[in-house]
């Protein structure tokens, strides 16, 4: 995906995704109400940044406790030579893998995994091992929340 640089984004730009960062489902009225600028200006922003590509999507935030039956689990992923941006775009069609990270050090990539079941995860995990470009992977199970 290419971000458009040809638009220069601003504070209002900022606030607009802050607020979508803690409510992605917030109606329009409610984001113009806050912002204090009309309903019209939020969607032509809304529009602008998704077309640009900073904005990819929205998405639910679901409560600490809900799904406590769920596999969760930390993947640190290394990653041969210059196939990141391939490797990324595999991974971003796992549903499973609920959020992607780069990183620094040892580890080019970080992924949350989360499943329903052990089988579930154990696939997940030889799939991705199986993605041309990974070379290596560590995964941790998220055992209790303190």
């Amino acid at each position: 995906m290419t971000i458009d640089n040809k638009h220069a984004y601003d504070s209002l730009d900022r606030q607009l995704i802050s607020l979508l960062r803690k409510d992605g489902r917030a109606p329009l009225s409610t984001l113009a109400k806050q912002l204090k600028v009309s309903r019209g200006t939020v969607q032509n922003r809304l529009d602008r940044l998704q077309s640009s590509g900073i904005l990819l999507g929205f998405t639910v935030r679901v409560r600490e406790d809900y799904g406590l039956d769920a596999i969760r689990a930390i993947m640190m992923i290394e990653v041969v030579g210059k196939s990141t941006a391939q490797v990324i775009r595999s991974l971003r069609g796992f549903p499973e893998l609920v959020m992607l990270h780069s990183t620094n050090g040892a580890w080019d990539l970080l992924a949350e995994v989360q499943t329903s079941s052990l089988a579930e995860f154990d696939r997940v995990l030889r799939e991705v091992r199986m993605i041309d470009g990974v070379l290596n992977s560590e995964t941790s199970i998220l055992l209790t929340s303190v």
